[in-house]
């Protein structure tokens, strides 16, 4: 849970439970969202993209030294 403390620019400041807070970009956040909304974020790995880029990294490498 995060609460939306404030925003500066393009930046929403959020603040965490044990009160600590971090910047976030204003764009990831629904575009109704205001100064003392509680937040949820969730994060996970798209393990296909992280499949899909590590491949394409190795192409470019491969044809790099060829």
């Amino acid at each position: 849970m995060f609460i939306i403390d404030r925003f500066e620019g393009e930046w929403a400041i959020l603040e965490c439970e044990d009160r600590t807070t971090f910047d976030l970009p204003r764009r990831l956040l629904p575009h109704d969202a205001k100064e003392g909304d509680v937040v949820n974020i969730a994060v996970a790995i798209d393990r296909e993209a992280t499949n899909n880029l590590r491949k394409e990294n190795n192409n470019i490498f491969d044809n790099f030294f060829e």
